[in-house]
């Protein structure tokens, strides 16, 4: 490790700056860059190639250093077909270096499980590379395995009982004893990312809702912001008010999804039929703000698709109130019912110090004691003007994961209530203008799951050259395979629903 770092830009979400301010590092120092800054408190937000002329690829390491509200963009440019791997000295690094794998072709030497982690031809075959024309067979995986005696592997997925997305599941077992689990994702791939390029057009803010479902309108939000940054489009206070409450309805839905699923997942049936209700409540909420229930069509870029008027801020209140009286009688039973603590509490524990190596976000990172929220950390919109206190416990298990929904809930509605009571003025959408050549951008948003991050670039006509999206998902499913260590494979329905990470989100 060099003693010193080189004299770098940095950025604050929702910023854009000219490429050129881009200090080009070399390997070496780049790597340096990337290890200092991690063992200083940052992060990973995103980590991705970049072809830029010829067969060169130049690759981009996003930092996210949270105490200083600021994002370090580090990059070095490379023509070989290997370099060193970072993931031995920060495993943030292990599941996006599979990615740059996967794409590119780029081997990270020293890398301890390079594999896959989605199914679908490299990217460098479009850039001139030389690499294999076979598409890796869908499923067909080199998976881990433990040799012993009485070891037995049960294999879950990837089509499961039920309508849920496509994943696969492959457990180490020692009798009931969980020993490894590896998760094998990609059944969902889209080539979203792809189609992306050479955009903005008018199916982009179609892709940003539907890349996954269930958090179309925090997607849609990084989109817009990421617009907004590049073509300096400032949004009116009303619009950002707006946004905020569609983002927290959004996350109040799900959550209160995931407290009834939970509930369910250990068979106590009165907290799963009020939450599967209110669930609903909540979506109709959205819907009567833009027509959806997911709310595509409320986030535009340069603001919002649909007004608030006062009218409907009396309905949404009272309807607020009403679910909120219920959601307290519903979760409560779940705190006062022994049963259900004792299969929550010490269920899927993640140490904090575990959490940190790995780059968990979102409520997975707060249930582990992390105070760590993009809404506070890198406020953009709303939230610089209107602060939502940070959820945490302490425990980082099902209890845990458990608790943080639920004050988020809390939290998320008395915020909604306090936008809706106080609207601004203000023009709903200011059409952005064409985006301006050679520009860097980094957006992150606190979806319901945890960090967003849309990091774009433009080519010199003003297009997106790249645009790299990652769902928090992508930095939590290898939490939920730690968590399953010296559990009963039995548990493993209550875990996984504790994480509730998006097949589709990951698969982009």
């Amino acid at each position: 490790m060099s003693d010193s770092v080189p004299e770098i830009f940095t950025l604050s979400s929702g910023q854009a700056k000219h490429i050129r301010n881009a200090t080009v590092l070399g390997m070496d120092a780049f790597q340096d860059a990337v290890i200092h800054a991690i063992e200083e408190g940052g992060r990973i937000s995103a980590l991705f190639a970049q072809p830029i002329h010829g067969r060169c690829l130049r690759l981009w390491a996003m930092i996210s250093q949270d105490s200083l509200s600021r994002i370090l963009p580090l990059c070095t440019d490379m023509d070989e077909s290997s370099y060193p791997s970072l993931t031995p000295l920060c495993a943030q690094a292990h599941w996006f270096e599979r990615e740059i794998h996967e794409q590119w072709g780029l081997v990270p030497k020293g890398h301890p499980w390079l594999k896959a982690i989605r199914f679908h031809a490299p990217y460098r075959q479009t850039h001139g590379r030389s690499v294999a024309d076979k598409t890796p067979e869908i499923g067909v995986a080199d998976f881990f395995q433990v040799e012993g005696e009485e070891i037995h592997e049960v294999a879950v997925g990837p089509v499961h009982a039920g309508i849920i997305e496509p994943g696969h599941f492959r457990f180490q077992c020692h009798g009931e004893l969980v020993l490894h689990l590896e998760i094998s994702l990609g059944y969902q791939y889209r080539g979203i990312e792809r189609r992306l390029a050479g955009g903005p057009d008018k199916r982009t803010i179609h892709y940003m809702e539907t890349l996954s479902g269930d958090a179309s309108v925090g997607h849609a939000i990084a989109y817009c912001q990421t617009i907004e940054a590049l073509s300096e489009t400032r949004i009116s206070a009303r619009s950002q008010a707006v946004r905020g409450i569609a983002l927290e309805l959004e996350r109040i839905a799900n959550h209160v999804g995931d407290m009834g699923a939970l509930a369910g997942d250990v068979g106590y049936l009165p907290t799963l039929s009020f939450c599967g209700r209110i669930r609903g409540d909540i979506l109709n909420m959205t819907g009567l703000i833009c027509g959806n229930r997911f709310g595509r069509g409320a986030i535009r870029p340069g603001g919002v698709g649909f007004d608030i008027d006062a009218e409907m801020s009396s309905v949404l209140l009272s309807r607020l109130d009403t679910a909120e009286k219920d959601l307290t009688v519903a979760i409560n039973l779940l705190w006062k019912t022994s049963s259900v603590m004792a299969r929550f509490e010490g269920t899927g524990a993640v140490s904090r110090e575990m959490a940190e190596l790995m780059g968990l976000v979102g409520p997975a990172a707060r249930a582990c004691g992390i105070d760590r929220d993009v809404r506070k950390d890198m406020p953009e919109g709303i939230f610089r003007f209107s602060q939502i206190p940070v959820s945490t416990w302490n425990t980082g298990d099902v209890l845990a994961r458990a608790h943080v929904r639920w004050l988020e809930i809390q939290r998320s509605i008395a915020f909604v209530r306090i936008q809706l009571h106080n609207l601004p003025a203000g023009q709903l959408q200011i059409p952005p203008p064409p985006l301006p050549p050679d520009r860097l951008t980094v957006s992150l948003v606190e979806g319901w799951r945890g960090e967003i991050c849309h990091v774009a670039l433009t080519d010199s006509q003003g297009r997106f050259s790249s645009y790299k999206i990652i769902d928090p998902s992508f930095h939590n499913w290898f939490g939920l395979a730690y968590a399953l260590r010296n559990q009963q494979i039995s548990d493993f329905p209550l875990c996984n629903k504790s994480f509730n990470l998006s097949y589709c989100g990951h698969d982009l």
